[in-house]
């Protein structure tokens, strides 16, 4: 006896094309729990039911018509349902009609705002130049991490037969990425590595070529980065494509795709869509949607819990599967109004609050810790429509602190109620009181006040409270918390707001991390970064090479050549070492946070003194903060200081000086500073500002560390970062620093992507040995991330500030 193999879905849908009912019912059966799973996330309750519905009825008329898909019907079904919830709120929003909007072509991928330049990544265009039949055994298998047994009679094949055309489409998929990049003109010596480098991964070059391939990757970062993307191709599908096909919302379809169900009661409404239907949209659709609702009737008779072929009465009474899932935010809408200057509350504790009058659009999903929420969707006219995002900025890392970030926007044509926002902290993670912000009040106004919030710990959490949102605006939330060293990995912070009768709820996927770079400050508005600094030891002058090597010269510029002495440059004579660097602040700019850094050989971290522009004596600063790490050398710190006081009483550009850092002096050794400021520029669009700070060895067994960029929404935006690394040395190449979009250039030193740690900084005219504060400009991957990697030398990483560009 016997067994006749399932139909594929291509067989499915050429025989749905002739007319059979049954092959589009068992279409429906096979995917409508994925179309659910996406719905919810998009719009609330039996709205997403309807939203089903019209997507399976409109591929009905296509491939009635003789349109569609082939193969990759999933794909194509998710992208319809996300046209389709774009198309209701645009009807919603503007009054169109059905009949109104412009063609379109369900098959190609609906880029969101959100998203806009992520299908012109190497991944997502490798993938779209893939046969169909191709596109869709990666989707399944790799983006949705289906089993190959569960996928085979989507595809007509057996599981093993799932498993080799898998094993083809990768391949096929890498040898596309490398024709993509190498399109994009890699330069000369490049490109005969890059033709070989899928050979490489397969395993399938003689291992002289091996090892040539290795060498040039090892000093390339660029290559390192293609090799790397071809040998996690399942990354780079999840990471890119899953977001390309299904939006920013692919972290909660995923997760909600198992528990997805589909049957005769979800069927029903596509019949109901038919029905109302506008008679300029049938006319438009003419004999298609007839033959549509044809066949929609007979597939009624077809139970989706019952074998095919057995008739049962279909019921309108049958209730639909309605449980509602909170979705995100749709996407930003048009009109907001001009943001201005952020809050310059002093952040020395508890809530920074700043106004965020543009809801710079969902994160990117490529790194899904951003939960996101929004209030019913097909709000009546004069009613407010909530959406709130929650995420940890950096990372939550344990015995640190950190930064909760929290937006809301009202996208309703009303003002919310009074807003009341709860939020619930993972466990060891505490609110930091503000009762120490008695200094920002002095400053800028009382505490706790900022764009109308006042927040207050509450239970395992915090309460926060405000006005009434008008519509149209967005308001931001930044909680400074502290995370016990013992808190356990887990979920992340989750968020409740309430307004009048409006409720929404949001909640973070990464929680508290054992390591990670936590943020130290976060803010928004027209700001950007700036860093500045210098060393305060230096070859004895003296010695014969010394003069060459402090104007950056010669071939003697790292501190291990030097028996390194204290660098006195001030008119102090009570100061054993001393330094300055300009700073140039943007014009019209104010200091908005101000953190000093510094850093030395030795395993004892004591006070700085600084002189700001105007001032005549040195403040003794203390730390905040220290660090001790491991170096080759020896230990070394790093120690940390806020000091927006000082940088808000100086108020313009000017020399800084620091001086008398402890230091163990001799061969090797080293110490210097850096100021890193977050300031307002009139002339720079919205953006957000993070500051992240992670002592962090690079180098020696771990040649490679990225530390993940959690909380900023852009993907592939414009971005700033201001870099301060300790211990780097000029003659040792092989540094390399990336954002997500290749290895970038600093820019000052020698300006050499593959030796970024020069002994250079932002203000100093010298060498300055041991000690780099450098800036870098980058399109941010979607991903965001900041990589380091070095080869011969060891560094100690120490912060980043970065301002990125924010998408309203």
């Amino acid at each position: 006896m016997s067994v006749e193999p399932p139909r594929s879905d291509a067989d499915l849908l050429r025989a749905s094309a002739q007319g059979d009912a049954a092959a589009y019912g068992q279409l429906y059966r096979r995917h409508s729990a994925a179309a659910r799973a996406l719905a919810r996330q998009l719009v609330r309750g039996t709205e997403a039911e309807d939203v089903v519905a019209e997507a399976f009825t409109k591929i009905l008329d296509l491939v009635g018509r003789g349109g569609g898909p082939e193969w990759g019907f999933r794909t194509y079904l998710l992208t319809v349902v996300r046209r389709t919830v774009h198309d209701r709120s645009r009807v919603e929003s503007r009054g169109l009609t059905a009949g109104e909007f412009e063609d379109y072509d369900p098959g190609l991928p609906f880029v969101e705002p959100a998203l806009v330049g992520l299908e012109k990544s190497l991944i997502a265009r490798a993938y779209l130049s893939l046969p169909e039949r191709w596109r869709a055994v990666l989707w399944h298998v790799e983006v949705e991490r289906c089993r190959p047994a569960a996928v085979a009679p989507l595809l007509g094949l057996s599981a093993n037969g799932v498993a080799a055309l898998a094993y083809r489409a990768r391949e096929g998929l890498r040898q596309a990425y490398l024709q993509a990049h190498l399109g994009s003109q890699p330069r000369r010596e490049c490109r005969p590595v890059l033709g070989r480098m899928g050979a490489y991964v397969r395993g399938g070059l003689a291992r002289r070529d091996s090892r040539l391939i290795d060498e040039h990757v090892g000093r390339c970062e660029e290559c390192n980065g293609v090799l790397l993307e071809l040998a996690d191709v399942n990354r780079g599908l999840r990471v890119m494509v899953g977001p390309l096909i299904v939006g920013p919302v692919f972290g909660g379809y995923a997760a909600a795709l198992a528990k997805g169900t589909g049957g005769a009661a979800g069927l029903l409404r596509v019949l109901a869509v038919l029905r109302r239907a506008t008679r300029r949209r049938r006319a438009t659709l003419g004999g298609g949607l007839a033959v549509a609702a044809a066949m929609t009737t007979a597939i009624l008779l077809i139970s989706a819990d019952q074998p095919t072929g057995r008739l049962v009465a279909a019921s309108p009474e049958i209730p639909p599967s309605s449980a509602p899932a909170p979705p995100p935010p749709s996407p930003p809408q048009p009109g907001a109004r001009p943001a201005p200057a952020p809050s310059p509350l002093w952040p020395g504790a508890g809530p920074v609050l700043v106004p965020s009058p543009l809801w710079p659009g969902p994160r990117s999903p490529l790194a899904p810790s951003m939960g996101t929420a929004a209030g019913p969707a097909g709000t009546s006219p004069g009613q407010a429509r909530l959406r709130a995002a929650i995420d940890p900025l950096g990372a939550l890392v344990r015995a640190q602190p950190g930064i909760v970030g929290i937006r809301l926007r009202n996208d309703g044509d009303a003002p919310s109620g009074e807003l009341a926002a709860l939020v619930d902290l993972p466990k060891g993670v505490t609110l930091v009181p503000t009762a120490r912000l008695h200094q920002a009040a002095a400053l800028h106004g009382p505490a706790g006040t900022a764009d109308g919030w006042a927040c207050r710990p509450s239970g395992g959490g915090a309460r926060c409270e405000r006005a009434p949102l008008p519509p149209g605006q967005g308001t931001a939330v930044f909680l400074r918390v502290r995370v016990d060293e013992k808190a356990p990995e887990g979920a992340g912070p989750a968020l409740r707001v309430e307004a009048g009768g409006v409720r929404v709820r949001a909640q973070a996927e990464d929680g508290v991390r054992a390591s990670g770079a936590p943020a130290r400050f976060a803010t928004e508005g027209k700001v950007t970064v700036r860093a500045v600094g210098n060393a305060l030891l230096t070859c004895p002058e003296e010695r014969v090479g010394c003069a060459e090597a402090r104007s950056r010269q010669g071939d003697q510029r790292d501190n291990d050549l030097w028996p390194m002495a204290p660098l006195d440059r001030d008119d102090d004579p009570a100061t054993r070492s001393s330094s300055a660097a300009r700073l140039v602040l943007p014009k019209g700019g104010r200091v908005v946070w101000a953190g000093l850094y510094w850093s030395a050989s030795g395993d004892r971290a004591g006070p700085i003194r600084v002189r700001p522009p105007g001032r005549r004596s040195y403040v003794t600063v203390h730390p905040s903060n220290a660090a001790v790490r491991e170096l080759p050398n020896g230990p070394a710190y790093q120690a940390f200081a806020d000091v927006s006081m000082l940088a808000a009483e100086a108020r313009r550009s000017g020399l800084w000086w620091a001086a008398d850092a402890p230091a163990v002096e001799g061969t090797a050794g080293y110490a210097g500073w850096s100021l890193v400021l977050v300031v307002t520029d009139p002339r720079e669009p919205y953006s957000q500002a993070v500051v992240l700070d992670s002592a962090t060895v690079v180098g020696g067994p771990r040649r490679r560390v990225r530390l993940p960029i959690g909380g900023l929404t852009p993907a592939a935006a414009p971005a700033r970062a201001e870099l301060v690394t300790w211990e780097g040395d000029a003659g040792l190449t092989g540094d390399r620093v990336s954002l997500g979009s290749g290895a970038l250039t600093p820019a000052g030193g020698d300006r050499d992507r593959a030796n970024v740690f020069d002994g250079s900084a932002t203000g100093a005219a010298e060498m300055t040995f041991g000690v780099d504060v450098d800036t870098v400009g980058a399109e941010l991957g979607a991903d965001p991330g900041l990589t380091i990697a070095t080869d011969k030398d060891v560094v100690l990483f120490g912060a980043v500030a970065l301002s990125v560009r924010a998408r309203s």
